[in-house]
């Protein structure tokens, strides 16, 4: 049966609505897994991951968050932690069962804190390269990319010399049209398709994930984050699986295992030769094993 994928609406908090890509067959589905990108980046980078779910006959929705693609731009600049997860609250209780929650990096975060400080959200986590503990340097390198393009490109190749110099491992693309959905033209020059004001936000938190009050040092933020993360991590009640990359420079060895020990229950796979763009880097084995989890998730009725 063919897969087929439609550009819809849906909620976010307050008045920010929100775009994604639904990814299903033309059946009822076995459940809904609800896929959150990290900063800097939009629901295209999933369309390879939706289209196997729904393949294997999972209703997918790739979203884009606030302020990044399509999804409308916070009218108050808020990007913080808190207003992510008004908007992950507000798009699981628009669904009529609980769903899975895939969160890479920043929607990666945001998924392990809303679903700690609210059990009945989802029926499962899958945390993909993101634990309460961060590596500073990893995440520094993440925001002085995002900080690099500010000021536009030239031309769409420009952009791909960007990503190239920043992740090496990944081969560059022949074709830049996926590249292309990502940017944002303006004037004569192409923008990455997010709100400039994001960087302000992680300048205040010193961290890829918005931070969870403004005004705070770096430091402080960060660590404030950690601590909240760290206290939902030990109150999750849902299966959760950790795919980190085996090469990653943002969760180490070190904060996989700290995860594993505040959450005893949860599974760890670790992808070889993958960095934290995990899910890019390899996703026939980031998929492989998204799937074998999904596999074995109880009834997805609310309680």
């Amino acid at each position: 049966m063919p897969v087929r994928s439609s550009r819809v609406e849906l909620p976010g908090q307050g008045d920010v609505g929100l775009i994604a890509d639904r990814w299903a067959r033309d059946e009822p589905p076995r459940g809904t897994v609800l896929l959150l990108h990290g900063g800097g980046q939009t629901r295209h980078s999933w369309a390879v991951t939706a289209g196997t779910l729904a393949a294997d006959g999972w209703e997918a929705f790739a979203i884009d968050a606030r302020g990044h693609g399509e999804s409308d731009w916070a009218p108050d600049g808020d990007y913080t932690i808190d207003a992510m997860i008004g908007d992950l609250l507000a798009m699981c209780a628009d669904k009529a069962h609980r769903p899975v929650i895939v969160g890479a990096s920043m929607g990666g975060m945001t998924a392990l804190i809303a679903q700690g400080e609210h059990p009945a959200l989802s029926r499962g986590v899958v945390l993909v390269d993101v634990t309460p503990r961060i590596d500073p340097a990893g995440s520094e390198e993440i925001i002085a990319f995002m900080r690099s393009g500010a000021g536009g490109f030239g031309t769409i190749e420009e952009a791909a010399d960007a990503v190239a110099a920043y992740n090496p491992r990944r081969e560059r693309p022949r074709r830049l049209d996926g590249l292309q959905k990502n940017l944002r033209l303006s004037g004569d020059r192409w923008y990455w398709h997010w709100d400039p004001r994001l960087i302000s936000g992680i300048d205040d938190g010193g961290d890829e994930t918005p931070p969870s009050d403004r005004g705070r040092s770096i430091n402080n933020g960060q660590d404030a984050l950690q601590v909240r993360a760290r206290a939902a991590a030990r109150s999750l009640s849902v299966p959760v699986l950790l795919i980190r990359g085996a090469e990653s420079r943002v969760v180490s060895s070190q904060g996989a295992a700290e995860l594993q020990a505040l959450v005893p229950n949860a599974r760890r796979f670790d992808v070889d030769g993958t960095g934290h763009m995990v899910a890019g880097d390899d996703n026939d084995v980031f998929c492989g094993e998204l799937l074998d989890f999904l596999n074995t998730l109880p009834s997805a009725h609310r309680d």
